[in-house]
Formats: structure tokens, C-alpha cells, sequence
């Protein structure tokens, strides 16, 4: 009987051909059945042998070598003087081959082109040349002549200056009939050509080099998809390491790199808000990350990015998107692109994957089947990633909104115990945080800094998880707490006294050589007649407790559910507003100043608000001018609207270069720089805030323009000086306020800026505090109404920051010259140089001013005892 060959075997099993097998083995003998295990033990050991070439490292490099060791020995055994082997790339259609750089022939390669540094792989098309015909039509061409053939081209020997005699060019077929590779023999040694011999001897070995390059190319692609699915792997699994952007960002960068054995890559994604590419490389230090930008529609990136395509380059520089000047200023080679879309689980395009020069030849199609598997978990990769970034961002911005609230605010779970509780919270318990310094007295300022940060952080890991009536001992508390988490309700009860006791114990560190305190939380008891201590939310008694600290609070009580999504309940959010005498304060400051120059000036001391001081100030008027006629045509509630719009940005101007708001005037503004908050330069302060005023004027007024209303144009006054500073009024209303000469002037300055035609103007006692940092004009010395000793006063140009432009320089030139011959009494050089000052400005109401003056006194000239002195009539 005949028993199963092993070919048979493999034939059932490959088949799936259930139950064959086993007909066949059936009847087989003994001694037949074990002969029959033997044979298919030899060959499952030969499949195990092919398995682990596969796997084998050096698989590539040894199947390389061994074809172009083949190549070698065509051309020694038909005698040519270069052989080269173009295998077919039927993917790109396309021929090619390595060659030496310097020009000596290395070989062919079956194999994805492993190319080194001393190689360089050449393609051609597949339907050119002499290769290409024979690759085309399976004919082997043997040309005597190869200058007389129409389909030779002498190119490459007129740039190498090699000279091509004959050539013999082969068709290397597969088991199957297609050619998979052409043999070119150039030039045969001697003065003959290739003879049909030696056609004849090739076709001898040609069956065996077909066989050769397809099981090469067989092994190859088998080798190339297992070393890529488990490179796919190892990629995918480094993406999941971090939730985190940047690391995602360049874990996915390294994973594509390495799994295309490319030299570079690059991940750009796309950020729509500002319609750009962007990405992050490595700095050349391998210490920081670098920005990268482009617009989304450059390049090739931003032609996959705009169409979603995938663009396969062999060659960057033969492609008109690509822009070789960074290759220039590098002096980087780019050879080949791969650049792929990245989608995310939306199918939307997020953004493009770029890699550049493949370590082993070109890219190929198996190379874009992986990278577009591997872009579908880089998309997911970095969808999770930014959503994690989202949730980061979303989670700080709730932690700086909770902050940033002045009322202490505490949210809890559904059993009543604490989550989060913000800084105003802690401070209102009593914990120092910042601002805080009787319980830390003693240390020096960092140290104080860090020892109250320290407490801040340990109160809050020992309040969290704590029931908040133990912590609140706030009446019925508990209750409204619980009513809110079960049925929804909301609770607000006002005025509530709270009593907050505070232990601080002081403890010496060796190791630090410096204080460090401990605060507890406590409540005051008494236990058999004896005072004591108990702490919050615990039976614990302190024994003999550091000096305790106490405070009353009074506080208006809000308790709210916190809901989920579907509307249900999730847990509980208290809010305890303060408004103690300190609150109240704060709040009263708050009007005339922003909240950072308040909590500075409660750091004072309440007497610098209550007792009356002498200060160095500066004061600043400003007012609208023609108002009575701007507002004469508009209605009532429109007047309101416009002071609103426009008091808003002037008190800006105030608050931000530190100053106080003292009061409004109808429509006048009155504030205060040096009171009841010090400044070191608070005449600069003054200025700086009345440029910023100008600036928003400006942006005021364009805004006005462009909804069809009228513009608005202000005078302001500033002046430096003593001044008494205090609450000033009675008992049923009293406002912080300065008075003194320093303000009367400031408000006679205003009122000058008609007469001079200026915006600006300063009294000589704050340009002398500022003279360095700011460009003016010396308008004139004045004697204002009510006073006899007469001011010098100027106009304010600018900040120096800025230069003044060359016209600008002139005029003022000329103008100060004018300036000088008029106190000198030289009245006729005084007119010329105010007449060339007024060519340059003929709108300038100050030069038009002295035009008069001059002329007057040159018709009727000055007492002897005439001092230049100008007496102001009016306020």
C-alpha cells in the first residue's frame, strides 16, 4: 500500500482537509507508520530551520551578500568588465540596484536595499532603456554596438566618461514565468562581444538566480512583517507609557522612527485655533523642548494636513513642495518622505506623520501599511493625551478660580466629609497663609514663607476626609449640610458667629537649626473648673497647650448641592463669606483701590486709614471737557451709559500703576498716588498713570467713532505735595480723602489745560520727582488764583522710554529758544523763534499764546520789575 508522502501531509494540514490525513495513515504498518513519523519529523525540523533564518538577524545582510557574490561570479564566468543586477520593483515600477559611490560595482541586492554609507542605491524606470525593454517584454538583447542601439543612452558615460561597448542584458524569471530581475553585462573582455555562448551559459545558471531572488524576496517579506508586527507592537506599547502630551508626543516620535528605520521623524499636529502645524523637538542639548510652527497649509506636511493623502517621496528634492533651504542651512541630505494623516477615533484628521530618509533604501507600501496601523493608535495616543491635557488645564483653572475667592469656600461628599478647601477657608480657620505672621514672629522671611506654606499644606491633608461640623462648629450646620445632599435643598443663613481658636506650638529643629511651629485647630472647654483645650473633631485634650489664639468670626452661611451631569446630586459645596470688621474694611478699600494695594494696606494697620497724617503725595484731576454741550442733545440714561463706559477705563488707569481712587465729580475723577498706600516714586506713578489715561482715551474715542457718536477730550492736572490724609466726614458717612494745597493746585491745573491747549500738564514739584523718566515742555510760570507765589508748569510729551521723532525735537528746539528771548525781554528774537515754531505746529494754542504776548510787549514793553510771571484770573 502506498503511504502518505510528507508532501502529502503538509498538502492535508494546508488545506484544512479534516479527516484525510488520518484516512490515509490509517491502514499503514508499523514499521510504515514510523518510517512515515520520520519523514515528517525531517521536514517539520526543516520548517523550524526556515522559521529561525527568519527570525535571524542577520538574515538581510547574509541573503545580500550571498547575491551579490552570485553577481561577481556571472561576471568572472562571461568574462564583462561590470555586471549589474536591477531587480523589478513592481510596487513603484521601477529598476533597481546598488553601486559604490566612488563607482566600483558592490552588488545587487534581493532585499529592501540595506544600503550602508558607502553604497548608493540607483532606480530607473521600468519601461526605459535597454534594461526596461528586456524587463517589459522578457527578451534578453544582446548589442554588439551599444552606441548604434536607439534604446541605449550615453548619459552616464558621458558624466562617468566610461565608454560602453557591448552589452549583454538577461531576463531572470520566477517559477513562475515573471521576470523578477535583469543581469547587465557591460563590455566583454576583449575586442569581441557577448556571443550566443555566452547566452547560452547564462540561461544555464538564470533558472537558479530566479529562484534565488524569489525566495530572497520570500523570506525577505516574511522576515520584514514579523519584525514589523513585533516593532508595531513595542511601538504601540511604548505610546501607553503616559497620559502626558510632550512625553506621548515623543514616545510616538521615537516608536515611528524605529519602526521605519527611519533617520528622523516627526509628529505635527494641527492646532486650529491659530491654523498652524505645530511640534516639539529636542533642543541640541537634550535639556529642553523646542516650538516647532508652520502654516497648515505648507510644505508636504501641509499638503497631507489639507488633503489627508499620503505621500510616498523617493526623492524630497525632486518634488516642488519640499524646501531645500533648511537642508541648506543644516547641511542635512534629505532623500526620501514618508508623510502619512493621523486620525483620531472620530475619524477627524488631528495631525501628520513625517519621517525622512529610510535606513534601508526607499519606503515601500509594507512600510505604509504599518505606519498607517501604527497612526491609528498614535491617534488614539494622542486623543487620550490631549484630553488628559484638557482635563489638567480644566482642573488647574477650577483650582485658580477656587483661590482666587476672597469667601472661604469647602466642598464635601455625600457623607458630609471634606474634598477641597480653598486658602480663604484655611486663613478664616486661622491658618497663616502668607499674610499671616504672629504665629510664625521670630523667623526671618523666607523662613516665615515656607514655615506658613508648610502649615497651609499640612492643614489641608489633615482637614480633608473630615466631617465638616467637626471642623465648622457652626449651629445646625450638620443638618442643613445633610438636608442639602439628600433632597437638594439650599440653605443661606446670615450672620452666623463662628469662634475660631487657634494653638501654636514651637518646636526647635536641630537639623534646620531654626523654629519650626505647629497650629492646631481647638476649642476652649471646661473640664471640673479647670480651662482646657479640646482638639476639633476629637475627645483629645491638650494639656498644656502653647498660648492659645482666638478670633470671632461673623459670617454669612451658604450651603448648595453640587450636581452631576444627569442632575443628581454628587456632594456638598459651603460658602462662608466674612464679614467681621476686617471684611468690611476690605471691602469698603476695595472701592477706591485694587484688591492687591488693599491687602497691603490692612498690613499697615487700621490706623493708617483711621488716623489722620500729613503724606507726600501726588494728586491727579482729570475732567471732561465741554461736557455741559456734549451732553446737552442726549438723553439721560445715555449720559449715565457714556460715564459709566468711560470712568470704567479711566479708574483702570488708576488702579493699575497702584493709586487710590479718591472720588468722582460729576464728570471729574480725583485719585491719590502715595495715600494711604506709600510708593516709593509716586509722582512717576502719577504720570504713569496719566499716559495710560491718554492711551485709553484713545482706544475710547475710536470705538465712539466707529458707532457713530461723538469723541470725548479730558484735561489733567498733576501735583506733588504734602497733603492731610484720613477718613474725613461724620457720622453717617465718611470717605478716605486727602486735602491740602497739593490738591487745590492739581485741580488749577486741570482747569489751565483749556487755557494751553494741552491734555497734560504737570506743576514743577512732581516733574522734579520724575524729570529723568519723561519728556515736557516748559509751558510758563504762573501765579494761580488765591496764591502768591508763583509755579513753574509743564506739558507732559511722553515717556523717555520712547524717543521723540526728529520734527517733534525741532519744534521744541525752536520753541524753547522763543521761551528763553522772551524772559530775557529780547521781545524781536522772541517773535521769530515762536513764528518758525508755529510753521511747524500751526495748531499749537501755547505758541499762538506767546505770539500775543510778544507782540504786545513789543508795542508796549514790560515794567522794569516785570518777572515773566503769568496771573492766572479765573480757577
Amino acid at each position: 500500500m502506498a503511504q502518505p508522502t510528507a508532501n502529502s501531509v503538509f498538502s492535508a494540514l494546508s488545506q484544512h482537509s479534516y479527516g484525510r490525513l488520518a484516512e490515509r495513515v490509517e491502514d499503514l504498518s508499523i514499521p510504515d507508520f514510523i518510517r512515515f513519523l520520520e519523514r515528517t519529523t525531517r521536514d517539520f525540523k526543516q520548517f523550524l530551520k526556515v522559521i529561525d533564518l527568519i527570525n535571524n538577524q542577520s538574515l538581510e545582510p547574509m541573503l545580500d551578500e550571498l547575491l551579490e557574490t552570485f553577481t561577481l561570479k556571472i561576471g568572472q564566468i562571461l568574462q564583462a568588465d561590470r555586471t549589474t543586477i536591477f531587480v523589478v520593483d513592481e510596487e513603484r515600477q521601477e529598476l533597481w540596484s546598488k553601486v559604490a559611490q566612488g563607482g566600483e560595482r558592490i552588488g545587487a541586492s534581493a532585499l529592501d536595499r540595506l544600503g550602508g554609507a558607502d553604497s548608493l542605491e540607483i532606480r530607473l524606470p521600468i519601461n526605459q532603456g535597454i534594461a526596461g525593454y528586456v524587463a517589459t517584454t522578457g527578451e534578453g538583447l544582446n548589442i554588439p554596438d551599444a552606441y548604434a542601439d536607439e534604446r541605449f543612452s550615453s548619459v552616464t558615460d558621458q558624466q562617468t566618461g566610461y565608454r560602453t561597448r557591448n552589452i549583454l542584458c538577461m531576463p531572470v524569471v520566477s517559477s513562475d514565468g515573471r521576470v523578477v530581475a535583469i543581469a547587465q553585462l557591460l563590455n566583454k573582455i576583449g575586442a569581441l562581444p557577448f556571443s550566443a555562448q555566452d547566452e547560452a551559459r547564462f540561461a544555464h545558471f538564470a533558472p537558479s538566480i530566479g529562484i534565488l531572488l524569489e525566495s530572497c524576496q520570500s523570506f525577505y517579506l516574511a522576515a520584514r512583517n514579523q519584525k514589523g508586527v513585533a516593532a508595531l507592537l513595542k511601538a504601540i506599547s511604548s505610546m501607553e507609557q503616559s497620559l502626558n502630551l510632550e512625553v506621548t508626543l515623543q514616545s510616538v516620535m521615537a516608536a515611528a522612527r524605529n519602526l521605519m528605520q527611519a533617520d528622523r521623524s516627526t509628529l505635527w499636529l494641527i492646532d486650529e485655533v491659530q491654523n498652524e502645524l505645530w511640534s516639539q523637538v529636542q533642543s541640541a542639548d537634550g535639556q529642553s523642548l523646542i516650538d516647532l510652527r508652520l502654516p497648515v497649509d505648507k510644505g508636504i506636511v501641509g499638503h497631507v494636513a489639507a488633503t489627508g493623502e499620503t505621500l510616498n517621496i523617493f526623492d524630497a528634492y525632486g518634488d516642488p513642495r519640499f524646501d531645500i533651504s533648511a537642508d541648506h542651512k543644516t547641511g542635512y541630505r534629505t532623500r526620501n518622505i514618508l508623510c502619512m494623516p493621523v486620525f483620531n477615533s472620530a475619524g477627524k484628521l488631528i495631525g501628520v506623520s513625517q519621517l525622512i530618509n529610510k535606513a534601508q533604501g526607499q519606503f515601500t507600501q509594507i512600510d505604509e501599511s504599518f505606519m498607517r496601523a501604527f497612526n491609528t493608535q498614535a491617534g488614539i495616543a494622542l486623543e487620550n493625551a490631549q484630553l488628559f491635557q484638557e482635563l489638567l488645564l480644566e482642573k488647574q483653572y477650577q483650582k485658580d478660580i477656587l483661590e482666587s475667592l476672597s469667601d472661604a469656600v469647602i466642598s464635601t461628599d455625600m457623607a458630609g466629609r471634606i474634598v477641597t478647601i480653598n486658602e480663604a477657608a484655611l486663613k478664616l480657620l486661622g491658618c497663616p497663609t502668607g499674610e499671616d505672621v504672629s504665629l510664625t514672629a521670630g523667623l526671618n522671611a523666607n523662613t516665615e514663607q515656607r514655615v506658613n506654606s508648610q502649615i497651609a499644606q499640612t492643614w489641608q491633608i489633615n482637614l480633608i476626609g473630615r466631617y465638616l461640623w467637626d471642623v465648622l462648629p457652626l449651629e445646625r450646620l450638620q443638618m442643613r449640610l445633610q438636608d442639602s445632599l439628600e433632597s437638594g435643598a439650599r440653605h443661606y443663613v446670615p450672620e452666623q458667629s463662628l469662634r475660631v481658636s487657634v494653638a501654636s506650638v514651637a518646636n526647635q529643629s536641630a537639623h534646620e537649626h531654626e523654629r519650626s511651629v505647629q497650629c492646631v485647630l481647638v476649642v476652649p472647654e471646661n473640664v471640673d473648673g479647670t480651662p482646657c483645650y479640646r482638639l476639633w473633631g476629637s475627645d483629645q485634650r491638650l494639656v498644656s497647650p502653647e498660648p492659645v489664639m482666638g478670633w470671632n468670626r461673623s459670617l454669612n452661611l451658604t450651603v448648595s448641592p453640587l450636581s452631576d451631569p444627569q442632575g443628581g446630586v454628587r456632594g456638598g459645596l459651603v460658602v462662608l463669606e466674612d464679614i467681621s470688621q476686617e471684611k468690611r474694611m476690605k471691602t469698603t478699600l476695595y472701592r477706591y483701590m485694587t484688591p492687591s494695594v488693599a491687602e497691603r494696606v490692612m498690613a499697615l494697620g487700621e490706623d493708617v486709614l483711621m488716623v489722620g497724617e500729613r503724606k507726600e503725595v501726588t494728586v491727579l484731576f482729570s475732567d471732561i471737557r465741554g461736557y455741559t454741550t456734549l451732553t446737552e442733545a442726549l438723553e439721560a440714561s445715555a449720559v449715565v451709559s457714556m460715564l459709566n463706559e468711560y470712568f470704567e477705563t479711566m479708574v483702570e488707569a488708576v488702579f493699575h500703576c497702584e493709586g487710590t481712587l479718591d472720588k468722582f465729580i460729576g464728570d471729574a475723577l480725583m485719585a491719590v498716588f502715595g495715600a494711604p498706600l506709600p510708593l516709593p516714586n509716586h509722582a512717576w506713578a502719577g504720570v504713569r498713570s496719566a499716559l495710560d489715561m491718554r492711551r485709553r482715551l484713545t482706544a475710547f474715542n475710536c470705538d465712539r467713532r466707529l458707532k457713530g457718536q461723538p469723541e470725548l477730550r479730558i484735561g489733567i492736572g498733576l501735583s506733588s505735595g504734602e497733603v492731610v490724609s484720613g477718613n474725613i466726614g461724620s457720622q453717617r458717612k465718611m470717605d478716605y480723602t486727602v486735602i491740602g494745597d497739593g490738591v487745590n493746585l492739581s485741580a488749577r491745573l486741570e482747569s489751565i489745560t483749556k487755557h494751553y491747549g494741552c491734555d497734560i500738564v504737570l506743576s514743577e514739584h512732581t516733574y522734579d520727582l520724575c524729570r529723568d523718566q519723561v519728556w515736557v515742555r516748559d509751558l510758563d510760570l504762573i501765579r494761580v488764583k488765591g496764591k502768591l507765589k508763583p509755579v513753574k508748569i509743564y506739558e507732559l510729551i511722553g515717556d523717555r522710554t520712547y524717543p521723540l521723532d526728529a520734527d517733534t525735537k525741532a519744534f521744541l528746539e525752536l520753541y524753547a529758544q522763543g521761551q528763553a528771548a522772551y524772559r530775557a525781554r529780547d521781545f524781536p528774537v522772541a517773535l521769530a523763534r515762536f513764528e518758525a515754531a508755529q510753521a511747524m505746529q500751526p495748531h499749537d494754542q501755547t505758541t499762538g499764546l506767546y505770539l500775543e504776548r510778544v507782540q504786545e510787549y513789543i508795542q508796549c514793553p514790560p515794567p522794569p520789575d516785570w518777572d515773566g510771571v503769568e496771573v492766572m484770573t479765573s480757577k
